[in-house]
Parts: C-alpha cells; sequence; structure tokens
C-alpha cells in the first residue's frame, strides 16, 4: 500500500482548509434553517457545543481549576462572543452568507484594536495598516446607506466586533494559564442561558426540516471545530492562519449552489482587500518576529502554537493563542 508522508505545516493548511468548509457549511444550514429566530438558532448550534466542551472538561477536571481569579473575563468573553454569534446569525439569515462570513472575518482586526485599548498591547505600524485597509474593504460589501437594508451588514460587522473582543480576553486569559476547554465550556454555557428563554418567550414552531438544518449545523460546526484544533495543534498559527480566509470561497459556492446567491462585484473586491490585509499583516508579522520553522514542525511532532479560541466558527487575532481552544466568538 502507498503511505504519502505529509509534513506537520501541510497537514495543518488541509485541517484549517477543512474546519473552513465545516464552518462554511454551518453558515449555510443556518441560512436554510429559514425563518427560525435567531436566538433560537444559537440556541439549537450551541447545545451540541455545550454537549462536547462538556465532555472536554470531564476528561480534564484539573482545567476548572485555571480559572481561579478571571471569572470576570471568562464571563466577559462569554457574553461578547455570545452577542457575537447573534449578529453573525442574523447577518447570515438575512444577507449573503458568503458576505457575512466576510464580514465577520474583519474579527481579529478588531482584536488588534481591542489589545491595544483592554490589554495595553502597542501594535506594529504594519498592523494598524491592515486594520485600515481590511475596513475599506469592509465598506465594499456593507455599501453603507441610511436604510434598514444595511441593517445585516451592519450586524454582520458587529458580529465580527463581539468575536474581537472576546478573542482579546481570550489571549489575556491564554498567557495567564487558562484552560481553552474551560473558556470554551463558559462561552458555551453562557450562550444557552441568553438564548434558552426565547424558547418559552418566542414560541415558535420549527418543521422536522428546519430541526434537522439547526442540528446539522451544530454538527458542522462541532467538526469543523475538530479540525481546526488538528489544524494548530500541528502547525504554527502565523503559518496557516490566512488559509482559514477559503470560508469565503466555500460559503459563496454554497450559497451559489443551493440558495442561488451571486455576490456583485463591489462584495468580491472587499473579499479580496479584506483577504489581501490578512495575509499582508500576517507576513509582515512574520517579517518582525524573523523566526524560521519551529524546530517542533521539522521533526513532526506538535507545533507549540495553541488553535484559536472559539466556538461558532471564527479563529484569533494574528498572535500566539492558547492551546486548547476551538472555533468560535
Amino acid at each position: 500500500m502507498l503511505h504519502v508522508k505529509i509534513s506537520p505545516g501541510h497537514s495543518g493548511i488541509v485541517y484549517i482548509v477543512l474546519s473552513a468548509f465545516f464552518f462554511a457549511l454551518m453558515n449555510l444550514f443556518v441560512s436554510l434553517a429559514g425563518d427560525v429566530p435567531v436566538l433560537q438558532k444559537a440556541f439549537f448550534r450551541n447545545v451540541i457545543a455545550l454537549v462536547m466542551a462538556s465532555f472536554m472538561l470531564l476528561k480534564d477536571r484539573a482545567a476548572v481549576k485555571t480559572g481561579k481569579g478571571h471569572v470576570g473575563d471568562l464571563i466577559i468573553r462569554a457574553v461578547a462572543g455570545s452577542l457575537g454569534v447573534l449578529c453573525n446569525f442574523y447577518a447570515i439569515s438575512n444577507m449573503n452568507i458568503a458576505d457575512a462570513s466576510i464580514l465577520n472575518k474583519l474579527s481579529p482586526f478588531f482584536a488588534v484594536i481591542f489589545s491595544f485599548l483592554l490589554l495595553k498591547e502597542k501594535p506594529a505600524k504594519s498592523q494598524w495598516l491592515a486594520v485600515a485597509i481590511a475596513f475599506a474593504g469592509a465598506l465594499f460589501v456593507v455599501k453603507p446607506s441610511f436604510s434598514l437594508e444595511a441593517l445585516p451588514a451592519a450586524l454582520g460587522v458587529a458580529g465580527g466586533l463581539g468575536a474581537g473582543i472576546a478573542y482579546t480576553f481570550v489571549h489575556k486569559m491564554g498567557r495567564a494559564g487558562v484552560s481553552g476547554n474551560l473558556i470554551i465550556f463558559v462561552f458555551s454555557v453562557v450562550t444557552c442561558l441568553i438564548t434558552a428563554p426565547s424558547l418559552f418567550l418566542e414560541p415558535y414552531s420549527v418543521s422536522g426540516m428546519q430541526l434537522g438544518f439547526l442540528l446539522l449545523a451544530g454538527v458542522a460546526a462541532a467538526v469543523g471545530q475538530i479540525f481546526i484544533t488538528k489544524a494548530y495543534s500541528r502547525a504554527p498559527a502565523k503559518e496557516i492562519s490566512v488559509y482559514d480566509y477559503s470560508i469565503v470561497i466555500f460559503t459563496a459556492f454554497l450559497g451559489f449552489v443551493f440558495l442561488g446567491e451571486i455576490p456583485d462585484g463591489w462584495s468580491f473586491l472587499g473579499y479580496g482587500i479584506i483577504i489581501f490585509a490578512a495575509v499582508g499583516n500576517r507576513y509582515m508579522s512574520v517579517r518582525r518576529r524573523g523566526e524560521a520553522v519551529p524546530p517542533s514542525a521539522e521533526n513532526g511532532s506538535p507545533a507549540k502554537d495553541g488553535p484559536p479560541a472559539a466556538a461558532d466558527g471564527e479563529t484569533l487575532p494574528p498572535r500566539e493563542t492558547p492551546e486548547g481552544e476551538g472555533d468560535g466568538q
């Protein structure tokens, strides 16, 4: 039998592209669920995340103790992430899913801003330039106007902002040694607590097909989280994180095939500008560090960059990330 040996760096790329594909599927299923209230979409999606996070925490019970002294950080991260999820789901449900995906990918750039404001970390000039370029690109996707038609796009940007705040606190806690499994668990619990009342306050008769799509969204997100965890355990974030933007390609394709959506020329221009900013920022980050491929990546052992922190499909800012985190806000 033929055995093909793949380097850790290349396998990391494969895994992160696979994670992007499954998160694109999550976006598709959320959209296909139709007019189910956004809060209920988020609840069904995060119930599965909570089950998975609970299982992970049971396997590593010592992780619970690492949150001592960071309860406030855990809550702020969870609330900001939850609001980010809700805004993102609203955008997915009311606009082109490719547009919603790229707007949510503004989160790393928001994280640069909030790391400066909240953690007093001084970004390099090239990072500020990347932020400015990314937001300029977002304008082509949002197409700002003074009408309700711009609300989904505005909330799409707000979703990226919420995720950016969440990632900032994940970065802070990661430096302090807080377990990624604990961060995911608290996020999942808080999101379910925020969204569960909608099941009773806003009764909605979910059809069998809609329920199926909501559960598929949760499964797709769980699989995506597994792949993104594998990706960042095999290669450093600085080498593979830009490939996460392949989600835009997948969502554009899925949106065209299953929803008949075709982004306009301005949106494609915005995609290109935002991805250019991400790639440029990553390139300059590598140059600043002047680091070669870590020895661990050369000898086949896992890289030390942890996976990104989340539970709904988003990645961390362009910096080292805490080990043990999966996808999401």
